[in-house]
């Protein structure tokens, strides 16, 4: 990985020789759609620039002009033109967006010499409490409304434009009863445009508490829910005081109404409609600053200019002029990247560019690369970077004429001049001491301490090791995987095996040394799995029988790490250690840990401490491993406190994956466990990678989060990066940004954002900031570490869990029920419920569930014949069994953790861990219903206008 962020493509990958365009390239290890190794360089999308996964993945807006996107191809010295499919041809005459005139009729006056504080104030006023949604609009016009509804016209807005919108404009939704402040009420009979009742008359809503000189207008006009009894439990009434917050606001007393939940906005509401708006349709990337549909959304996404965003995701598509209006927005201005994303099968995989030995064309300035930010001028033989504006001179290999609109001829037959997304073939001055990678190696390293022989879980992953060796990833049109194995097992010694192809039985070396560890053996340490099979046949059918009577309870960790890390150096390449680990490193060694599980501290100011590491010496380790591109994952199988924040760093910040098996027992938990490990070794990865991101002028990357290390401000290093893992970017403004594109500003909430209320509620009341009685430090810990490297989708199911009633199964539709609210309020006796967050799967039995469903489901006779200790469901041979078990399939095939099944019944003492993921009700250690904290929200705005 060169300082600039590519990977080089080692020579066993797909590249092709010469300068031009490759086909779709499958390079990738472990996965065919990709060759190149982990990200360069990387744009966000917008006024960002652009990312691509892989070798250098350059996006972004298509120089100013018309655009019009047909088939692109190429044509390589010695072959036949080839071309790949490109976004379909635009009208250059057309606008981006359709005309329309701004809005006459008024919702609530405002007169124009009123401050924007005080406008604000009489829009919240005046406005329904549940009205929020999009309020944006370009300068000096108003979103169109529907010819059925009343059209609406904000107050005055500032001379200054506020927001920067650049390229294309995009119009806002029509306003409805949802998305916007200060619509007009429709009449009482007149249903709202996302399905809901209309608002009921001024007199049924419910008017919060006046404070002291102001004067309140509706609030949520109570409404009945649709979704069946609540079950026992605390009652959502109205208005329950937030943590930290006083129960009642000031003024005179009034009659208390309860609120119901369903009219608020709602997650799951949100997520059809955007379903039902754009769920199996095309997205074209070429519209700069336009939204894209939710990660809960399946479409297609077609590159036409920008990122796909599988690949990059911003927080907000319109970025803030300066830093003062971005202060004033309090948005993060962050992308979050996944550059390995996965991709369907029914999108185009990335195309390969090489440029042969020169390498990648580079502005001499900022060293962005070659994008269709670009603008070509003097005939083509000079360009302008659009990222600092420098004009360089145009490569003698790379020059092309233009046509009479200024685009190069070859336009089409570029994938750097006209696609998002794309990757380069990177020269040698890219690679690590300037030579090719060697291929990686895979080093499984087991825990053989008593607890772990005694329970089987050594014999179980000796036993699949024999079986996923089979499956290691190979480059496409390889034969056999390039990727090496080596073994090691450990207690508070370590034990090297020699698996030399030619050796009749395995041989063992033991390092008693744990404080300067050394690799006792290079040949036959790191073998071809397929040379020397016998051998590792022989040496894991060996393992649990040589350690069967062993007593040792003591083990190192950060001396294992250390071995594995030798191991790959020594033999000059990259790498994985796969750790099979149970307990607390108590043994004298490196890294050794105390118990330090104090529950006093929990939600504390020192609660801090149990959270990060004992030592510095697994930040160090960390480091040093990322340096010589060794990633470590690390499967966890405690039966007590291991303190998961120590051991769990490295895997952190070597782009590795904590996996955790609590009180683990083979016959209840080997085949998530399985899952997961074969999972993790078949998928695809890019090892020794340095990552850049680049921006336009005025602004730039500050802040960077996920599995990485940072050694200084703009480098981003990553011992190794796959297809599930995530980087987040948070942006700063240096500079004023241009204004030529134009302008948009945003009344209250946009549309996008309506239900960022309930997401902020779900995050303050999850474990990894809240602590719980029932769970431990160590749990607390693994999340908070996970959360750090999930992507868009990951994340909003592990904060807003799906629930879905399966008592209504459709059993001849393969679609997936409708989700509904996480809430008690959902849930019905009569019902069974499917809850799932991405860790955890649980099945929930309503005390009257219909028998029939019973024995389809279990193939017992009623619900007191349930046996809730199971973890995966009984095969029973008939259709909402079979039905049942594809809704778990599709739901677990998208989710990079294998989901454990927990069987809840109603009213019994486990449904406690259940109902804490209700995230919409009040939690049961703390943190406010999701009515709570609007309320708590709205009245905090009330008192901070006045």
């Amino acid at each position: 990985m060169s300082q600039q962020g590519y990977v080089a493509t080692p020579p066993y990958s797909q590249s092709q020789p010469g300068i031009g365009l490759s086909p779709p390239n499958y390079g990738h290890y472990g996965d065919p759609s990709h060759t190149g190794s982990p990200p360069g360089v990387m744009k966000p999308a917008g006024p960002m620039g652009a990312a691509a996964p892989g070798g250098m993945l350059s996006q972004g807006h298509p120089p100013p002009g018309p655009h019009q996107f047909g088939q692109n191809g190429a044509h390589a010295q010695g072959h036949p033109p080839q071309r790949f499919p490109g976004p379909p041809p635009v009208s250059s005459a057309a606008p981006s967006y359709a005309p329309h005139s701004p809005s006459t009729q008024s919702s609530y006056p405002s007169p124009v010499s009123t401050s924007s504080v005080a406008q604000l104030g009489s829009q919240l006023s005046t406005m329904h409490i549940n009205s929020y949604g999009s309020g944006m609009a370009p300068s000096g016009q108003g979103p169109p409304g529907p010819p059925s509804a009343p059209s609406f016209q904000g107050p005055p807005r500032p001379l200054q434009p506020s927001i920067v919108q650049p390229g294309s404009q995009v119009l806002p939704p029509p306003p409805t009863a949802l998305n916007g402040p200060g619509v007009s009420p429709l009449p009482p009979s007149a249903p709202r445009q996302d399905g809901l009742p209309g608002p009921a008359p001024l007199n049924a809503q419910y008017q919060p508490p006046a404070l002291p000189g102001q004067t309140l207008g509706p609030g949520y006009p109570p409404q009945p829910a649709n979704s069946g009894p609540q079950m026992g439990g605390a009652p959502l009434s109205y208005p329950g005081g937030f943590p930290g917050g006083p129960a009642q606001m000031a003024g005179p007393p009034q009659p208390q109404k309860k609120l119901e939940p369903a009219v608020v906005p709602s997650p799951i509401q949100v997520i059809e409609n955007d379903r039902a708006t754009r769920g199996g349709q095309v997205y074209a990337t070429n519209t700069r600053g336009q939204i894209p549909p939710l990660v809960t959304t399946d479409c297609v996404i077609q590159d036409q200019g920008n990122a796909s965003p599988r690949y990059i995701r911003c927080t907000t598509y319109c970025f803030p002029c300066t830093s003062d209006m971005a202060k004033q927005a309090q948005l993060p201005l962050a992308a979050v990247i996944k550059p390995f994303a996965t991709i369907p099968s029914n999108e185009t995989p990335l195309y390969l560019v090489n440029h042969g030995e020169t390498g990648p064309v580079r502005c001499n300035r900022c060293k962005a690369y070659m994008c269709p930010f670009m603008q070509f001028i003097e005939g083509g033989r000079r360009y302008q970077c659009g990222f600092c504006s420098c004009v360089n001179d145009v490569p003698p290999f790379y020059f092309q004429h233009l046509d009479h609109i200024g685009r190069r001829l070859d336009h089409y037959e570029k994938p750097e001049l006209s696609l998002g997304s794309y990757e380069y073939v990177a020269t040698l001055d890219y690679c690590r001491k300037n030579k090719p990678p060697n291929p990686p190696a895979f080093i499984f390293m087991i825990d053989v301490s008593y607890s772990n022989i005694k329970n089987g879980l050594v014999k179980l992953i000796c036993e699949e090791l024999k079986t996923m060796l089979e499956k290691l990833p190979k480059e496409d049109q390889e034969e056999m995987s390039a990727i090496r194995v080596g073994f090691i097992t450990y207690n508070k010694v370590l034990h090297f095996f020699n698996v030399k192809s030619n050796l009749a039985q395995p041989q063992m070396m033991v390092v008693t040394d744990v404080g300067e560890v050394f690799v006792p053996l290079l040949d036959g340490f790191l073998v071809n799995y397929q040379e020397s099979q016998s051998v590792i046949h022989n040496l894991l059918d060996q393992i649990p029988e040589m350690f069967a009577d062993s007593n040792e309870n003591e083990t190192v960790f950060a001396p294992v790490i250390q071995a594995g890390m030798e191991a790959l150096k020594a033999a000059d390449c990259p790498g994985k250690l796969f750790i099979f680990h149970s307990s607390l490193p108590t043994a004298e060694a490196p890294g050794k840990l105390k118990n330090r599980d104090d529950k006093k501290l929990i939600n504390t100011d020192k609660e801090k401490i149990l959270f990060q590491p004992q030592t510095n010496v697994y930040d160090s380790l960390a480091k040093d491993c990322v340096a010589h591109g060794c990633c470590v994952t690390l499967f966890l199988f405690p039966s007590q406190y291991v303190d998961v924040a120590s051991l769990g760093l490295v895997p952190q910040l070597t782009g590795g994956t904590l996996y955790k098996y609590n009180n683990f027992q083979v016959h209840l938990d080997s085949q998530q466990f399985l899952n997961d490990l074969r999972n993790d070794i078949e998928k695809k990865i890019g090892f020794d990678a340095i990552m850049r991101v680049r921006t336009s002028t005025g602004f730039r990357a500050t802040d960077f989060f996920g599995g990485i290390y940072m050694n200084n401000t703009t480098d981003v290093e990553m011992a190794a990066i796959d297809c599930d893992k995530a980087v987040t970017v948070e942006f700063k403004h240096d500079d004023k940004l241009s204004e030529d594109s134009g302008a948009l500003i945003q009344l209250i909430l946009p549309d996008s954002m309506k239900v960022l209320p309930v997401y902020m509620n779900c995050l303050l009341k999850n474990c990894v900031l809240l602590g719980r009685p029932e769970l431990s430090t160590d749990e607390r810990a693994y999340q908070r570490q996970l959360v750090m490297t999930m992507g868009v989708a990951d994340s909003q199911l592990f904060f807003y869990p799906q629930l879905l009633p399966l008592h209504t199964l459709d059993v001849k539709s393969t679609k997936l029920p409708v989700a509904v609210r996480c809430s008690e309020t959902c849930l019905s006796e009569e019902g069974i419920f499917l809850l799932a967050n991405g860790l955890n799967m649980f099945l929930w039995l309503g005390v009257s569930s219909p028998p029939e469903l019973i024995q389809g489901i279990f193939n017992v006779p009623s619900f007191a014949h349930v046996n809730t200790d199971m973890t995966l469901l009984p095969e029973v041979g008939n259709p909402y069994s079979q039905t049942l078990r594809m809704i778990m399939g599709i739901i677990q095939q998208k989710r990079p953790y294998s989901m454990k099944l927990t069987i809840i019944k109603q009213r019994e003492q486990p449904e406690m861990v259940f109902r804490q993921l209700l995230v919409e009700d009040k939690g049961l250690y703390g943190g406010s219903s999701h009515v709570d904290f609007l309320y708590y929200i709205h009245k905090e705005i009330c008192q901070l206008l006045n």
